[in-house]
């Protein structure tokens, strides 16, 4: 099969069941790798209030956690559930642990990572928080690094939601 969008992909949401993306088709995704313990961290709030703030126009914040920087997300996915929603009050989608990088990376996160490269070509994700940001078109329209803060990626956010 080829890969033509993201709505080709499911992963499992953070409480086991499966998540097809095609159910998301039309939606703008903000795609996130987390971790519960980096200084990146404190993110969620940002991540959480771009979510707040845009989703009844069509933005779908996502969010991955991955133990492959620096071990900063060790717990299971209950763990890092509750974590996320007791101290940052997330309440948008979380899935699964996932590797993003390397032979177990997610079948996802390879896609995201070869239609974005990032800086000077590097496919690899580099750290936690790194963010992408598809359109309704279910195709990826920028790559964000972890140090890109939620809210200096709403004005792509605001111009993905009217395309």
């Amino acid at each position: 099969m080829t890969t033509s969008s993201i709505y080709d992909f499911e992963a499992l949401s953070i409480d086991g069941q499966p998540a097809h993306l095609s159910t998301q088709r039309g939606k703008v995704l903000l795609i996130v790798n987390t971790a519960s313990a980096c200084g990146f961290t404190p993110q969620f709030g940002g991540l959480e209030a771009l979510w707040r703030k845009y989703r009844d126009q069509g933005l779908v914040v996502v969010g991955f956690p991955s133990n492959e920087f620096g071990a900063q997300d060790p717990g299971s996915n209950d763990e890092i559930s509750s974590f996320c929603e007791l101290n940052f009050g997330v309440s948008f989608p979380m899935m699964a642990k996932v590797e993003v990088n390397g032979a177990e990376a997610h079948p996802l996160w390879q896609w995201l990572k070869a239609q974005a490269p990032g800086l000077l070509g590097s496919k690899a994700v580099k750290w936690n928080f790194t963010k992408f940001l598809v359109g309704r078109d279910g195709q990826v329209r920028k790559r964000y690094a972890p140090t890109d803060t939620p809210e200096s990626l709403e004005a792509d956010i605001v111009e993905a939601l009217k395309a």
